[in-house]
């Protein structure tokens, strides 16, 4: 009965040890940015604005076939989008609405919208069509970013044309 007694803790504990070893070395799924989500979704929405800046000077230069690579990054970057706004992260740092927690679906929809219309982009420009990269870049503003901007950013403030010195 002893011996029998003696198997089944060393079995436990040595179950118990493995667990304990187990957690302690397990690895942490890695953290994308800072974890900050305000710092994190600025850092990402400059980036987004970079790509964009970037794909309108490509169009306007004739080299729509180039934008190919900064249209992947906006639809890469609008699938982070709705992972950046946990609920709470609203500060006085932050451009958001509360209305994007009040209409979470509505506001994914958008983060959706944005990644789909990114890959229509990528997928006219890898086709070196033109004409379609040029319509989509002469939309994309206002369908893509403006319909996530439009209902859920405080809109940045107007700026005041300079007074004529009297």
């Amino acid at each position: 009965m002893k011996l029998r007694t003696v198997r089944a803790a060393v079995i436990l504990g040595s179950l118990v040890a493995l667990a304990v070893v187990g957690c302690a070395t397990a690895s942490k799924s890695p953290t994308i940015g800072t974890g900050d989500p305000v710092a994190d979704r600025q850092r990402l929405m400059k980036n987004v604005g970079a790509n964009w800046a970037d794909i309108q000077n490509k169009v306007k230069a004739g080299a729509q076939d180039t934008v190919a690579v900064n249209a992947e990054a906006l639809s890469l970057h609008a699938q982070r989008i709705p992972s950046l706004f946990p609920e709470g992260s609203l500060t006085d740092k932050s451009k958001a609405k509360p209305d994007i927690w009040q209409k979470w679906p509505e506001f994914q929809a958008a983060a959706k919208n944005l990644e789909n219309r990114a890959a229509t982009l990528r997928d006219q420009a890898t086709a070196k069509d033109g004409a379609a990269v040029t319509a989509t870049v002469g939309t994309f503003g206002r369908d893509a970013c403006g319909a996530c901007h439009t209902p859920f950013r405080v809109p940045p403030p107007q700026q005041q044309p300079a007074q004529p010195r009297s």
